[in-house]
């Protein structure tokens, strides 16, 4: 049994979080499961996305990247009229699968087999965003004794 929240009152007493907000809303939606999808991890930073797409051709499909969303739409071509359906199982009916992507998070390749679509994901985190060692640079000697303030007039005896 799934319940809806309202988050407008955490809306309204926070700053900079709409962006998660959102996210909790449309994972709250209802979804209807067409069509279904797997979500593989390949490697440490690679990902596949496979969804089963039977009865649709590759030129029936696009695959849009766009900031951290992935969007699937699919939208059968109108059957050309030859023969009756006594009964009709594979859905031909459009759809639209939407994925929110991580930062940094990149859609590769996408491949079309036996009635699967595969998109290929990376994730490619910016060289100025990585952890970078600094080193420590100074003289030890110099830090090793402490000098007292010189005085003038004892210099000069």
């Amino acid at each position: 049994m799934r319940t809806n929240f309202d988050f407008g009152p955490y809306r309204r007493s926070t700053v900079g979080f709409d962006r998660l907000f959102n996210l909790l809303e449309a994972g709250a939606r209802e979804d209807d499961g067409y069509p279904p999808f797997d979500i593989v991890k390949d490697g440490e930073d690679s990902y596949r996305i496979t969804l089963a797409v039977a009865g649709f051709r590759p030129e029936d499909i696009e695959v849009v990247a766009q900031q951290n969303l992935l969007t699937v739409t699919g939208k059968r071509a109108e059957d050309d009229g030859k023969g009756e359906y006594l009964h009709r199982g594979i859905a031909a009916r459009p759809f639209e699968r939407r994925f929110q992507l991580a930062d940094f998070v990149e859609a590769g390749n996408a491949s079309f087999e036996n009635g699967l679509l595969s998109i290929a994901l990376k994730r490619v985190v910016p060289e100025a965003m990585k952890p970078r060692r600094i080193e420590i640079s100074g003289s030890a000697a110099a830090n090793d004794r402490i000098e007292a303030p010189k005085d003038k007039a004892r210099e000069a005896a």
